[in-house]
């Protein structure tokens, strides 16, 4: 390091003297910082103005960190400075700019304010006075300068880390809509969303959570439709998550939801960015975390987990149908192999003579009761899909497909199941595939097993007091202060349009009422009489374009 120059000591100096006779405690000293545990912490603790003593404090602190770079050079001859950044974090080709305009034209200028303001290249600039916001913004990806007789440096926004493409999500396919999804960047992520919504109104406010991680998290929210009372709750949930990292958004989910034991999610979270843009328009609040794709969105209902976005995206006919099927097919993945046991084993009089004969002998060489086979074939079942899912892409399905085949018709030859029981599990896993929500399906398959022991046990009776028993649940869950089975529990008629159908869009005027939202309306609505009166929706004028139209191309061809 070279030697301080006399004029800057003697600033130095002075600068030391007016801050001894100023009020309050003196900063730590470097054996006291050093003993602080967290970056959090660090906050606390000043820079000097000495720059060896700086540059000892961060040698100390990135000990045995060969990933971290501390660059000395000279702005100009005797005009010690110092460079810090994490190799693989920055990038190269402006931190090279920097540093040619700081040795160029730094023309002898030592004021972190002057230097920030008239000679750096870089548009993102912050100054520090601390080792905690330094040392931060440096670990995240961005440049510290300090230079000589500052107790000050300045954040330098260069991040250039390796980052993955935009993508089409793969847990969120669709036929027709954005084929982009979410990525690991964070700010990748947020531009993204910025791209849906360009309004001011869009406030994103930024946080750090993780005692070492210092996981970088954004909450997003429109600020003249989310309540404040829910930003402030979400906001204050965060902030009391005391954990060493935050290493995926699944994390956050389980600290800050309402009812921790229950199977049913109570926050979703998805890959794209139309849904989020759409949630924020209905007035809830969207958490993006750095390092994962995915973002979490509160509050959630039931009725969500049957809701893709696609059903906004085709016509209105085409959606309801679609939804009405998902919602018979999930009463089926629920409650067929219950069905199936109850009423083998209690009910047989329910089924026609004809398929209670065939049943019965299909039955006949089975050693088990009809609940031991359904438990042996769900259990191969779940076991073959959790397979398909972890093995590579390229035999994944296959072993999935082939597996089911090979078992299953080993087993009805075998006499260990019967056949019938091999087509109500494979029903029942065709019927898990059509919930649109992963989580969501999950607490589906979870609950399947409870049920069929009380089918089992008791019958219909069983199935009947299990499905009331489920229900009462969910009608006393909530998430971030609204019911679960909103708009249905309690019943709110204008929403009950987007529950199991999805209405024309010039039916749904309004935002749903089951939720507290600063402006309720999301369509004018004159727009819908100002569009049949010029022909758009009943079809007057079309006679009458058409006409226009033949003689426009009778006069091209004369």
């Amino acid at each position: 390091m070279a030697k301080t120059p006399k004029y800057l000591m003697k600033s130095i100096l002075q600068s030391r003297k007016s801050h001894s006779s100023s009020e309050g405690p003196p900063p730590p000293t470097l054996e006291q910082a050093l003993d602080i545990p967290f970056i959090e912490d660090l906050k606390k603790t000043k820079l000097s103005l000495l720059l060896d003593e700086n540059h000892k404090f961060i040698k100390d602190m990135f000990t045995e960190c060969s990933d971290v770079v501390v660059r000395e050079f000279e702005i100009d001859p005797h005009i010690p400075a110092l460079l810090l950044f994490v190799d693989g974090l920055t990038n190269t080709e402006l931190l090279n700019d920097t540093m040619k305009s700081l040795m160029l034209i730094g023309g002898g200028e030592t004021s972190i304010e002057r230097i920030a303001n008239v000679i750096l290249p870089v548009s993102q600039t912050q100054i520090s006075d601390n080792y905690g916001d330094l040392l931060t913004s440096v670990l995240g990806g961005d440049a510290a300068l300090l230079v000589e007789g500052n107790a000050k440096a300045i954040l330098l926004g260069i991040r250039g880390t390796e980052k993955r493409s935009v993508g089409e999500p793969e847990t969120e396919t669709v036929v027709r809509g954005p084929k982009e999804g979410f990525v690991e960047s964070i700010r990748t992520n947020t531009s993204m969303i910025r791209r849906k919504l360009k309004t001011p109104k869009l406030k994103m406010k930024s946080m750090c959570v993780g005692k070492q991680s210092n996981t970088n998290l954004v909450v997003c929210y429109m600020d003249d439709l989310a309540m404040p009372s829910l930003v402030e709750e979400v906001v204050k949930r965060l902030e009391q998550i005391k954990i060493d990292a935050i290493l995926e958004s699944g994390m956050i989910e389980e600290l800050i939801q309402d009812d921790a034991y229950s199977p049913f999610p109570q926050m979703q979270y998805t890959e794209r960015p139309d849904v989020v843009a759409s949630a924020l328009l209905q007035g809830r609040v969207a958490i993006l975390t750095d390092g994962t794709p995915f973002a979490l969105i509160v509050p959630f209902v039931f009725i969500q987990i049957m809701q893709t976005s696609e059903d906004y995206y085709e016509r209105f006919q085409i959606s309801s149908l679609l939804r009405m099927l998902r919602y018979v097919f999930m009463f089926l993945s629920l409650t067929t192999p219950a069905l199936y046991v109850a009423i083998t084993t209690y009910h047989q009089a329910l089924l026609p003579t004809a398929l209670m004969l065939s049943v019965a002998a299909s039955r006949e060489a089975i050693p088990f009761p009809s609940v031991v086979e359904a438990f042996i074939m769900e259990i191969t079942f779940e076991a073959l899909r959790e397979a398909g899912i972890r093995l590579p892409k390229a035999v994944g399905s296959a072993v999935s497909i082939l597996g089911a085949l090979v078992v299953g018709q080993a087993a009805v030859q075998a006499g260990i199941v019967s056949a019938p029981m091999v087509i109500v599990v494979s029903i029942t896993g065709i019927a898990s595939f059509t919930i649109p929500r992963f989580n969501g399906a999950i607490a589906i398959r979870m609950l399947r097993f409870p049920i069929l022991i009380a089918a089992a046990v008791f019958g219909f009776y069983g199935i009947f007091f299990s499905l009331m028993i489920l229900i009462g649940h969910m009608a006393n869950l909530r998430s971030f202060g609204v019911p679960y089975l909103s708009p249905v529990g309690p019943l709110s008629a204008t929403d009950i349009r987007d529950v199991l159908i999805r209405a024309p869009w010039w039916q749904m005027q309004k935002r749903p009422e089951f939720m507290a939202i600063q402006d309720n309306i999301s369509m004018d609505n004159a727009l819908p009489d100002q569009i049949r009166k010029a022909g758009g929706l009943d079809g007057s004028n079309i006679d009458h374009v058409h006409k226009a139209s033949k003689e426009e191309q009778s006069n091209d061809s004369s």
